[in-house]
């Protein structure tokens, strides 16, 4: 590039952080193994794992920053996606009823409890960026 070395580092800046996507992608969603025979296949299985890999970057920034703050830190923790794998997704759970009301009771220990009960409460009071409008066709 005949380009001056700030410019070429100022265009360069915008995806500094395209590196770290990579690997979250790679090491999070084993997204570096799905290669298949068929191409149609392949970028059925690359849009589904980039779909799940939004949703859960979604849920985090939307979620999880205002929930998990360090000890004496301003900035909140960020998880990697696999952490949040584990902490979240991979539970023991079962299914009661109480008054008629379906009840998911989840397995887990007293220290993250309170974490867990903050996400839950987050979550109730989370809005979505865009409103969707009610179809009322018939």
């Amino acid at each position: 590039m005949d380009l001056p070395a700030e410019v070429v580092w100022r265009t360069y800046r915008g995806r500094a952080n395209c590196e770290n996507r990579i690997k979250e992608l790679k090491y999070d969603f084993a997204a570096d193994s799905f290669n298949m025979k068929d191409f149609w296949a392949t970028e059925a299985a690359l849009n589904t794992v980039m779909l799940a890999y939004n949703l859960m970057s979604l849920f985090r920034q939307a979620l999880l920053k205002s929930v998990v703050m360090r000890k004496g830190s301003p900035e909140p923790i960020q998880h990697t996606l696999q952490t949040l794998r584990l902490k979240l997704f991979a539970r023991p759970a079962y299914s009661t009823t109480e008054a008629r009301k379906p009840i998911l009771n989840l397995v887990i220990a007293m220290k993250q409890r309170h974490w867990m009960q903050v996400l839950w409460d987050q979550a109730h009071r989370f809005d979505l960026p865009v409103k969707f409008a009610k179809n009322h066709s018939t």
